[in-house]
C-alpha cells in the first residue's frame, strides 16, 4: 500500500503544491488537506508548508495555529503521527507548542532568500533517517520572520537531548540563537525547520541539488517499515 502524506493548505500557504510534488517524486501519494477540515482523510503523516499564512496577521503562525484541522494534527501528532513544519509550518509547530521556542522577525529586519549551507546534527527522526549526522547540505531559505529564539534552559534542554536537527553553515541568515534552524520534539516525530527542501529535490530548480529529498525518502520509508 502506498504511504499517504497530507500537506495542508492555509490561506495564504505558498508551498504545498511544492510539497505535494517532492511527496510524490519520493514515491508516497500526496493528500490536499484543507485547513477548515479536521479530517486528516487517515494519512500516514502530514506537512505543514511554506508561505504566509494569515498574511502573517498578528504573528506568524499564530491565526493558522487555531484553525480546525490543527486540532486534530496537535492530537495526532501526541500520539505520534509524524509531523514536518516548513518555514511557515515551523513558526505554526512552535505557535501550537508542538515545539519549544518561537519564531521572530529577521535580525536585519529584511526579508531573505538565499541557497542555505546547514549541517545534519541529528539523523535519527522520522524525517531525517536518510541523511548521516554532520553531513553538509545546500537548502533554499526565504523568510521573513526566522529567527528561532528561546529561553536559556530551553536551548540547553535541547543541545543535552540531540533535539536540534540542523543547524546554519557559514552564515546566519536570520539571528537564530545558536544556529539554530530546525529542532524535534522529545519523540522524533515532530520536526520544524525554517529552509525549505521541497525546492531542493530535482536537479533542473532550486539549489540544481536534491539535497532537499532525504526529507521525502525518510518518512517514506519510516512509514514502509513500521
Amino acid at each position: 500500500m502506498t504511504a499517504r502524506i497530507g500537506v495542508v493548505t492555509f490561506p495564504g500557504s505558498l508551498d504545498d503544491r511544492d510539497t505535494q510534488r517532492a511527496i510524490r517524486l519520493a514515491g508516497a501519494e500526496p493528500v490536499a488537506l484543507w485547513h477548515k477540515d479536521k479530517d486528516l482523510k487517515q494519512v500516514d503523516a502530514v506537512v505543514l508548508p511554506g508561505g504566509f499564512s494569515y498574511g502573517d496577521y498578528l504573528r506568524a503562525g499564530a491565526i493558522s495555529r487555531f484553525s480546525p484541522v490543527m486540532e486534530t494534527v496537535i492530537e495526532q501528532a501526541k500520539a505520534g503521527l509524524p509531523v514536518l513544519g516548513i518555514c511557515n509550518g515551523f513558526q505554526v509547530l512552535t505557535e501550537a507548542h508542538l515545539l519549544p521556542g518561537a519564531m521572530l522577525g529577521n535580525d536585519h529586519l529584511h526579508f531573505i532568500c538565499r541557497d542555505q549551507k546547514l549541517r545534519v546534527e541529528h539523523a535519527d527522526t522520522a524525517w531525517t533517517s536518510d541523511y548521516t549526522a554532520g553531513q553538509e547540505i545546500h537548502i533554499p531559505l526565504k523568510n521573513m520572520d526566522g529567527r528561532y529564539v528561546a529561553d536559556s534552559y530551553t536551548l540547553d534542554q535541547l543541545e543535552a537531548e540531540g533535539r536540534v536537527v540542523f543547524r546554519y553553515l557559514d552564515f546566519n541568515p536570520n539571528g537564530s540563537l545558536r544556529d539554530i534552524a530546525g529542532i524535534t520534539n522529545e519523540a522524533g516525530n515532530v520536526v520544524g525547520l525554517m529552509p525549505h527542501p521541497e525546492h531542493a529535490v530535482e536537479p533542473l530548480v532550486g539549489t540544481g541539488r536534491t539535497d532537499g529529498l532525504p526529507f521525502f525518502t525518510s518518512i517514506l520509508k519510516k512509514l514502509v517499515n513500521a
